[in-house]
């Protein structure tokens, strides 16, 4: 096995992991949850996928960015939520039938909302992007689908296990994550280490901070639904913005580092917000008490 295909390997066990725990607390409900609530849905398309894309195409658009950077940005800003979301809003006091909803109904988009993208990106850019849905569902299939599908029916059948499991489980997905992409951000840390003059760690940490501030714009009312939309709309789903920079760009090694680099800089970033969810949340159940 290359030291490439462990990564890969590692990338793809660490997802599937990460959704099984949320899988092993998840009820159906919790999946169905925005169906009952098209306006809110609405919203949340509009922040995570046009606002984010919007953002992402002004910036490869009117700054001189390096390529890598601007194949990195686009495929981030194309990739449907993280499953590590429903970890983040846990903390913050969100609300986990929205998480879990918005995760799985934001993967089902994608198989038709990421090609979609990437073609308006082809037209606005003059870049040949192209990424068929064939090439986006079996990523979505195998990351969120399944894996959730079987935590479900593990905590349909057997909760003790799930209520047993879900914990080690999301921690070892998340170890599988950092073990993969430490390696992968010191192999490339030369051709990083050019890019971070031109702008690298401000353009992904404004990515983020925009994503957040849309997010918790459009989350609408309650602070429970902002918070879950902020975190939504400024993370994104590492392993389908790198599966589109490697499909559309071979050659380009670096933009999969800078896909990775997101990870850690986006978590820095949202560490502020999530500290004003918490103190926001605090005294709103107080103001009910």
């Amino acid at each position: 096995m290359t030291f490439a295909d462990f990564v890969t390997l590692a990338l793809k066990a660490s997802l599937f992991l990460i959704v099984f725990a949320l899988g092993l607390r998840a009820t159906f409900s919790d999946v169905t949850y925005l169906l009952a609530r098209p306006v809110l849905l609405f919203k949340s398309i509009l922040s995570m996928n046009i606002a984010m894309l919007g953002f992402a195409l002004a910036a490869a658009s009117f700054f001189p960015l390096p390529l890598p950077l601007k194949i990195a940005l686009i495929g981030l800003a194309m990739a449907p939520v993280p499953p590590i979301l429903t970890i983040r809003q846990r903390k913050a006091a969100g609300t986990s039938s929205y998480a879990i909803s918005l995760c799985v109904t934001a993967s089902f988009l994608a198989v038709v909302l990421v090609p979609l993208a990437i073609a308006l990106a082809d037209v606005v850019l003059g870049e040949r992007y192209q990424m068929p849905a064939i090439r986006v569902a079996p990523i979505v299939l195998v990351s969120v689908i399944l894996p959730l599908v079987l935590g479900m029916l593990v905590e349909r059948f057997s909760p003790a296990v799930a209520r047993q499991f879900v914990q080690p489980i999301a921690r070892l997905g998340t170890g599988l994550l950092i073990l993969a992409a430490v390696p992968v951000l010191i192999v490339t840390l030369p051709a990083t280490w050019v890019l971070i003059g031109n702008g690298l760690i401000l353009s992904l940490a404004l990515f983020t901070a925009f994503g957040l501030l849309v997010g918790h714009i459009m989350g609408g009312p309650h602070a429970h639904d902002r918070v879950v939309l902020a975190l939504a709309t400024g993370a994104r789903h590492p392993g389908v913005a790198m599966a589109i920079a490697a499909y559309n760009f071979p050659d380009e090694k670096a933009a999969v580092a800078v896909v990775l680099l997101h990870v850690f800089i986006g978590a820095l970033v949202a560490i502020p917000y999530l500290k004003f969810a918490r103190v926001n949340a605090a005294q709103t159940e107080s103001l009910d008490t």
